[in-house]
């Protein structure tokens, strides 16, 4: 039994202890007591404290001084903790202006309204730059400028708001899964139990079983209704008055509003009645009606718990701890957040990569599964790049550290999938506007609706407008649109492909031309040296050289020559230039004591400007596509080659037959371009592109339609920005996927198939969903204005079409056949 908490003097706020303003200010129920407090602030912020258990701060305050009541609890004022930068660096991010970063997770939102609510807080913070907020998820998105707040105001902020913020915990999210379903189920259980009961006693009176009896006892059933009634109103419906609260502070009205009013004029008529033996009751619509939104709510919640249950797992694979090393042999046991950039990690088989590095021992397969979605264990060579959260499976090995934390692939992933969750593509904003405007149509109606029922019947005046408040109530419509793209980034994410904008599922409807780049798109990426021609003999300085320059090279064509067996470590560079789409020059110091020369290496066209002769077929014999090249001679040709993708003629095939047009466009020869081009029945193709060709290229296409355009280069970056919709690889350049609106985090290029497979079933989901709520909410208007729903009626009708609504997104859940 919880002690009484000690009493603030008459007439003075339970919180604050400052005087009640003279209407009596709020009320908020604590520890099971309504007390009265001064006003919205102290309401919200009292009801966290009685929501997060944190009930001994009334306990122990003393209460004869006020001006010595600190007004949040000792574990509140904590967040100044997480502005230490050791701990921040744990969960946020700098950008190279030095702003931070980071996602935070909120209890208790419940709607849009909530979220703009938080939003517009946020924004009026001096020093927030911006601030995007997902009720889906439950996540803040924020950027800040530490120079001029804090990350702990950020945090006190929304807790005054009557919200709990902390940065996002992976781990910790399944726990606060399950007390939310806590949450619900207990309400759920308690107005199911109570509907049963009251169900029972309704169906006797509705059908004339206790006709024959006198008054008193049908009064006296009306009491028990009454009793299994009022938990069902004080506590199971709790959230629906929390939510319609907060949005009339937000200034914008959602759905909660009308069933709040429904909820307490239905109770508070037939309670009216009770008491003075006359007129109708509906404890059985209040109770049936809080029962069923309650289930819609908790389906709601499964459904997101779905939704965002990938990217968390993605960060829970993360060991606690590393085997750091310290000596030649020797390793450490420290935690995973202290690694750094540079340390090198022994990683046993059968253990998790805990940060992306560099690996040092010879080689090892490495299971990817968890990021690609791939289960075949892949290769990896000394030298290469291996990814934190990946299971290594063959044998011990060493791993320089390259990225820990925040900064690895795996936290890049999630944060994407975040970033998807937080965007809204367009035509789910236009039901959410659509949604919030109903509301305010709809309390207009009803307050006409009773006006003109008082002249036609003042005693069905009331019912009929509390029928329509129920009926007509747009849950529907507010839940169409956020399962629906909740659902295909669910099932997108099953296939390693992770939509970075959620408009490109509204965009690719009108898609009709997808533009392809060749090199490491349509083929393999995997390249290798095939044949070299030195014409002065010089082949170990001629391969060390390039070596060395290549080294400065993201380009596909450059891993080759990375790991060419030789020793380049004398070979002196400076003034090294990428030239995007045509290759690299330098200046090169062949000894100590000769004069520095200009040095390139590159495609043919861009060593043409010194040597035109390397563009004669006589001179290039074996079609090299890369020349090394001083100023005064040709050092060597090199034809590097790869091979197509197993999966690109197939999927090609399958984009031909759904009506789309196939264009390559590639940096590559003519005679490379027109043979990759035959292998694929590709007939329209455009070769020895630059970037800016490209870009001109698309943009000219753009004049006729929407585009897709497919690539994974750097020289990629502006034409895949440029693109309507554009997508990109895992595997692809940083450029690339920071450009990119989908990213296939599986190497495959049948996932191209599958985004456009799968975003056109969610884009007839999403559209039906929204098709339905309108269909339902426009036909019951006049059913429902003209007298012939009851409020019984109209609760059922409401909560099946809020559920017929979830259960067709629902099958955006369901396991694909395909997925692997």
């Amino acid at each position: 039994m919880t002690k009484a908490l000690p009493q603030p003097p008459e007439g003075h706020c339970f919180h604050c202890l400052q005087p009640l303003p003279k209407d009596g200010g709020y009320q908020v129920t604590v520890a099971g007591h309504s007390q009265a407090v001064c006003c919205f602030g102290c309401q919200a912020v009292a009801q966290t404290i009685e929501e997060q258990g944190l009930l001994h701060f009334y306990q122990f305050r003393d209460t004869s001084n006020p001006l010595q009541v600190p007004l949040l609890p000792e574990e509140l004022q904590q967040l100044e903790a997480y502005d230490q930068e050791d701990l921040q660096d744990q969960f946020t991010q700098v950008d190279e202006v030095g702003i931070r970063s980071t996602t935070l997770s909120v209890e208790g939102m419940t709607c849009a309204a909530c979220a703009w609510l938080i939003e517009q807080q946020l924004m009026r913070v001096p020093g927030v730059r911006s601030a995007q907020v997902n009720a889906t998820t439950e996540r803040v998105s924020i950027r800040w400028d530490e120079q001029h707040v804090k990350l702990s105001a950020l945090l006190q902020e929304i807790a005054g708001l009557g919200y709990r913020a902390l940065p996002f915990q992976a781990a910790t999210q399944e726990q606060d899964f399950k007390r939310r379903r806590r949450y619900f189920v207990r309400r759920i259980g308690i107005a199911g139990l109570a509907t049963m009961q009251v169900m029972m006693i309704a169906v006797a009176l509705y059908f004339g079983m206790v006709d024959e009896l006198d008054d008193n006892l049908r009064q006296f059933f009306w009491w028990i209704s009454l009793l299994f009634a009022t938990p069902v109103l004080l506590y199971s419906a709790q959230p629906f008055y929390l939510s319609a609260l907060r949005s009339i502070q937000a200034r914008q009205l959602n759905m909660d509003v009308p069933v709040s009013l429904a909820l307490l004029s239905a109770y508070g008529a037939s309670a009216y009645a009770t008491i003075v033996n006359a007129g109708e009751v509906y404890f059985e619509s209040v109770s049936m009606f809080t029962f069923l939104l309650l289930v819609g709510r908790y389906l709601e919640l499964l459904a997101k718990q779905k939704a965002i249950a990938t990217a968390a797992n993605l960060v829970k694979l993360l060991p606690a701890t590393a085997q750091r090393e310290v000596a030649p042999g020797e390793f450490e046991s420290v935690a995973v957040s202290k690694l750094k950039a540079g340390d090198i990690v022994q990683v046993l088989a059968g253990q998790t990569l805990p940060a992306d590095g560099e690996l040092l021992s010879r080689a090892t397969e490495i299971n990817e599964s968890m990021l690609t979605g791939e289960s075949i264990p892949v290769l990896h060579q000394q030298g290469s790049q291996v990814l934190a959260g990946t299971l290594n499976q063959t044998q011990p090995i060493r791993v320089r550290v390259s990225a820990t934390q925040q900064g690895t692939v795996m936290a890049k992933i999630a944060a994407l999938q975040d970033q998807a969750l937080a965007n809204k593509p367009r035509l789910a904003e236009r039901a959410e506007r659509l949604a919030n405007q109903f509301v305010k149509q709809l309390l207009i109606l009803a307050a006409l609706t009773f006006l003109v029922w008082s002249f036609i019947d003042p005693a069905e005046a009331f019912w009929v407008t509390l029928a329509v408040l129920v009926a007509t109530c747009p849950c529907a419509l507010a839940l169409a649109a956020p399962t629906a793209v909740t659902g295909v980034i669910h099932r997108l994410n099953r296939y390693g492909i992770i939509l970075r904008n959620t408009d490109v599922i509204e965009t690719m409807r009108d898609v009709k031309t997808v533009v392809l780049d060749k090199t490491g798109t349509l083929t393999s990426g995997q390249f290798a040296l095939t044949d070299r021609h030195y014409p002065n003999g010089q082949a170990q300085l001629a391969d060390g050289l390039a070596k060395v320059l290549e080294n400065y090279s993201e380009h596909p064509l450059a891993e080759p020559f990375k790991t060419l067996d030789l020793d380049s470590a004398e070979i002196q560079v400076s003034e090294v230039e990428v030239h995007l789409g045509a290759g690299i020059s330098a200046t090169w110091y062949a000894s100590p004591s000769a004069r520095p020369a200009k040095v390139r290496i590159g495609a043919p066209r861009f060593i043409a400007d010194w040597h035109p002769e390397v563009a004669d077929p006589i001179v290039n014999k074996n079609a090299a596509n890369v020349v090394l090249a001083t100023e005064d001679q040709v050092l060597a040709f090199y034809k590097v080659e790869d091979h197509l993708r197993d999966d690109a003629l197939s999927t090609l095939n399958q984009l031909r037959k759904q009506g789309f047009e196939l264009i390559m466009l590639t940096g590559d020869k003519h005679a490379n371009a027109k043979r990759v081009a035959e292998q694929l029945n590709i007939s329209t193709f455009k070769a020895e592109c630059l970037p800016a060709d490209k870009l001109a290229y698309v943009r000219q296409q753009q004049h006729h339609g929407p585009v897709l355009m497919i690539g994974d280069g750097i020289n990629d970056g502006p034409v895949l920005a440029q693109a309507d919709v554009s997508m990109t690889f895992g595997q692809a350049a940083d450029l690339a996927r920071q450009a990119a609106d989908v990213v296939a985090m599986r190497n495959d290029f049948a996932a191209v198939g599958q985004f456009i497979t799968h975003t056109a079933k969610s884009r007839r989901i999403l559209r039906q969903n929204i098709s339905w709520a309108l269909v339902y909410n426009l036909g019951i208007i006049p059913v429902a204005v003209l007298g012939f729903v009851t409020p019984y009626i109209a609760a059922i009708g409401m909560s099946i079409s809020s559920l017929l609504v979830l259960a067709n997104s629902l099958r955006l859940y369901r396991a694909p056949k395909d997925a692997r």
